[in-house]
């Protein structure tokens, strides 16, 4: 149409201008060529830039096909292929999107699941726990409310029990329809493994509140940091545990008894070079003041802030006291309370050695009581035994803290006197006898009877030279004070020297 004006209007302009006929027509060939040139341009104008449209329109969907492509590729590398159950529900709870991980977890496929909502039914088949977790899925799409860390308990295809953990937020899709996202992962043997990791620190926990003493771990100090203590603690020191942990109130090096301290240190300092275990015997302070004897056995151990010892201690006052009771039944005579014979003749041998080596000299006492079978067939055995009884306590009395009291046998006693010579072994008898003639004796049925004895003095190396000699001689000299009337003291005679050998003279050849 406007081509058609242009050229009506340009040929009336041109018959207006031009009146020669033959310029006319070569004007309106020129004009002809004119225009179909600037057609051609016009035209040329607007097919290139159709063309360049095109071109445009061909790159944005070959870049629409690749973010598709990428998509895709997403979609099969991190959603198909994570480790973790992935899901996508529309808005009435129909599967859009079920990845591999749901798969095998669920052991339901893909091609059963997408574009069905019955899903939930097969894995969540009670109806009550099944609605609870339809309504938390309603409240995520009607409320926007973000969902993590929630726990269900799935049954399987095969049967077994999982337990999922949930993660989930609602999303738009580009029609603004509501669905849901829900990310899950498998914890059931995390949680079989919390179960058994709690079992087994109950156990631990009834374990250590039962162990006879007290389970412990410390620092390798000066101080010895407890780290961590059970609870026998209490009825081993009498402090709780909180008292002694990191030594809010004192630490467990305080409670060990000082002339053991250094000893423990030892012991302990050497297992740990050593990487050895230890096991020691020590005193410890008790809250209410006494004293108890402990056994510790434990070891080195390397935390990493250094190391440590654990081990277990174990109250052991009662064992010691039995193996004291024990010792004393073993040296000590059961009537008197003295040594009895067994020890005596021990103890008797290291005092003879002792002098010879000390060059000091050793008395010995042999007493005996005067007419002790008389008081038994009188007075019977009870009252015999009582008559011992009184009157070893009385020579105990006497004793010096080196001094030795026995008993060797039926009514006689021995005392064994160490840097003591015969004249000052001799006073001591002498005070014997005044002591027991001024004590009032009395027999179980209360009747009164007066006591003397007999006494026979040895020593060492006034009269011999060796403990069965000195013992022989202080027995002899007893002896005599009886035949000599009985209440008396009586010196050892010398023993004669041992006679001498003279040796056969040798004759040797030449060598």
């Amino acid at each position: 149409m406007l081509s058609a004006i242009l050229i009506a209007g340009s040929d009336a302009l041109l018959h207006g201008w031009i009146t020669d006929h033959a310029l006319l027509m070569q004007v309106q060939t020129w004009k002809g060529w004119f225009f179909a040139l600037a057609t051609g341009a016009l035209l040329f104008g607007l097919l290139y830039r159709l063309f360049r449209q095109d071109a445009g329109l061909l790159q944005r969907y070959a870049e629409q096909r690749s973010d598709v492509h990428m998509l895709n590729q997403f979609r099969e590398s991190v959603i198909d292929n994570a480790s973790i159950w992935i899901n996508v529900l529309d808005s009435s709870a129909k599967v859009m999107l079920w990845n591999k991980a749901a798969e095998q977890i669920s052991g339901y496929s893909r091609d059963e699941v997408v574009g069905r909502s019955d899903i939930w039914e097969h894995l969540y088949p009670d109806s009550d726990y099944r609605q609870s977790v339809v309504a938390k899925v309603n409240e995520i799409l009607a409320k926007g409310v973000e969902v993590e860390n929630l726990e269900t308990r799935i049954r399987c295809r095969d049967g077994q029990q999982k337990i999922i953990d949930w993660s989930s937020r609602r999303f738009f899709d580009q029609k603004k329809e509501l669905g849901s996202i829900a990310i899950g992962r498998d914890v059931t043997e995390h949680k079989q493994m919390q179960q058994m990791l709690r079992a087994r620190d109950r156990q631990l926990a009834i374990l250590m509140a039962n162990v006879p003493g007290m389970v412990y771990r410390r620092r390798c100090n000066t101080e010895w940091t407890l780290r961590f203590v059970s609870s026998g603690c209490l009825g081993l020191t009498g402090y709780a545990a909180d008292d002694l942990v990191e030594n809010r109130s004192m630490s467990y090096a305080s409670l060990v008894h000082p002339e053991d301290r250094e000893r423990v240190q030892h012991e302990t300092h050497h297992a740990l070079r050593e990487n050895q275990a230890f096991a020691l015997e020590y005193r410890i302070r008790h809250r209410n003041g006494q004293h108890r004897w402990v056994w510790e056995q434990g070891r080195a151990v390397q935390a990493e802030d250094g190391p440590h010892l654990e081990g277990i201690i174990v109250n052991i006052t009662d064992r010691k006291r039995m193996e004291r009771q024990l010792e004393q039944l073993a040296v000590q005579d059961p009537l008197t309370g003295l040594r009895n014979r067994r020890e005596l003749e021990m103890a008797l041998q290291e005092a003879v050695e002792r002098a010879e080596h000390e060059r000091k000299p050793l008395s010995l006492l042999w007493i005996d009581i005067d007419d002790f079978k008389q008081i038994n067939d009188v007075h019977g055995h009870l009252a015999g035994d009582e008559v011992l009884r009184q009157v070893s306590r009385m020579i105990r009395d006497h004793l010096r803290t080196n001094d030795l009291a026995a008993r060797f046998g039926g009514d006689e006693i021995v005392m064994v006197l160490p840097g003591m010579d015969a004249v000052a072994a001799t006073r001591i008898a002498e005070t014997l006898q005044q002591a027991m003639q001024s004590m009032p004796l009395k027999l179980p049925s209360g009747e009164a009877v007066g006591i003397t004895l007999s006494i026979g003095v040895a020593a060492v190396p006034e009269h011999v030279a060796t403990a069965e000699q000195l013992a022989e001689a202080a027995d002899r000299a007893m002896y005599r004070a009886k035949e000599c009337g009985r209440n008396q003291i009586c010196n050892a005679l010398p023993f004669p020297p041992p006679p001498q050998h003279t040796a056969p003279h040798e004759t040797r050849e030449p060598s």
